[in-house]
């Protein structure tokens, strides 16, 4: 571990950076169709539980890694097969969201811009951001976390001066009973973006105030949720749950749509901006927990000398990953959830607090005996 310390608001300021990332982007919860807004709050509420067991594993090891408790808890070969899998997952994950920059940006500002051209340009400042740690990272959050939260309390406030919004479009609230939104929320959003930010695993050790951290992942986890609800909301109201269903980024064709006095137009420009902020953050910790997790697994004093392979690692991934953005979109919501998120957020980690706990029970009795 390198020798640095973050405080409590950077890492609640990372956190809701990191969770509102790509989920910004994306027609989140959209199977529930106008009660995408419910989906998400129920994901958020119950993914409070799964922070709760995070947390409660860092407790048990408040000085170590992941990839290190993960060897006390299940022993040298099974430990270090997992954490290289949880490794392994972080860099897929960090490809997925570079992926939806990539896209993203080619859609709405750069059609015929090679899409290995746009995200190298954003994996070579990301390198360079991990390779001076996490200290900078976080700073790098405060600054732009202002900036950002400007951008959309302004689209928020054009959103509404320009008329857009048709609360009849959340209406009938339940239609089809609340079967459907729990689906949704136990196939998607109790994953994605909320469990996701079990990656803070591997940054909590640098936390100087180790009693705050439960309060932070919390408060930062219900002021995403929050935000994402209205976003879902907004979007809904504004485009109808058909077109936000076929809108590949639902948040940007909301922008597009805001006039304001015939002159107040086109402002999707800035609002990118803000999602650029978002999505750099997300990929900037889940490739720092890669190398960092790296450098501890194996044993490598310099953790910023993995920073250029593991990050051209990211970049190739993230263009063979899928040959089209619907099939991009499929494998994340619908392949990876399953395959990926499920086992990796919500199983495994329940049965690591176990072991951890009927383990110093054990050595709690021992020394009681002694």
């Amino acid at each position: 571990m390198e020798k640095a310390k973050i405080s409590s608001s950077q890492l609640f300021i990372l956190m809701v950076l990191f969770e509102l990332g790509s989920a910004l982007l994306v027609p989140l919860a959209i199977d529930a169709k106008q009660d995408a807004w419910l989906a998400i709050l129920l994901g958020m509420v119950f993914s409070f539980a799964l922070l709760l067991v995070y947390h409660r594993l860092y407790l048990y090891y408040p000085d170590l890694l992941p990839t290190a408790y993960m060897q006390r808890i299940l022993g040298k070969v099974f430990g270090t097969i997992l954490a290289f899998v949880y490794i392994l997952y972080f860099m897929y994950d960090a490809s997925r969201v570079l992926r939806d920059f990539g896209e993203m940006l080619l859609t709405f500002a750069y059609p015929d811009t090679p899409l290995f051209i746009a995200n190298a340009l954003l994996i070579l400042v990301i390198i360079y951001t991990v390779r001076k740690g996490i200290e900078v990272i976080a700073r790098s959050g405060e600054l732009l976390f202002i900036f950002m939260y400007v951008l959309a309390i302004g689209g928020f406030i054009l959103i509404v001066s320009s008329g857009l919004i048709d609360f009849k479009n959340l209406q009938p609230i339940l239609e089809e009973g609340l079967s459907p939104v729990l689906k949704v929320v136990f196939t998607q959003t109790l994953y994605f973006p909320f469990t996701e930010v079990m990656v803070f695993t591997m940054i909590l050790p640098y936390l100087n105030n180790p009693k705050r951290a439960k309060v932070t992942m919390l408060c930062a986890t219900g002021l995403s949720g929050i935000n994402l609800i209205i976003t879902m909301l907004i979007n809904v109201c504004v485009l109808g749950v058909n077109l936000t269903a076929r809108s590949q980024f639902p948040l940007l064709s909301t922008v597009e749509s805001i006039q304001v006095a015939d002159f107040l137009e086109r402002l999707d420009v800035f609002f990118m901006l803000a999602l650029i902020i978002t999505i750099f953050f997300k990929i900037c910790v889940l490739f720092y927990a890669a190398v960092v997790g790296t450098a501890d697994l194996f044993k490598i004093k310099s953790p910023s000398r993995l920073a250029y392979p593991l990050g051209l690692v990211i970049l190739f991934l993230s263009i063979a990953i899928a040959s089209n953005a619907q099939e991009h979109n499929h494998e994340g919501l619908k392949v990876a959830m399953l395959v990926l998120h499920i086992p990796l957020l919500t199983i495994i980690p329940p049965l690591l607090l176990l072991v951890a706990f009927l383990k110093n029970r054990k050595k709690h009795k021992k020394n009681t005996f002694n």
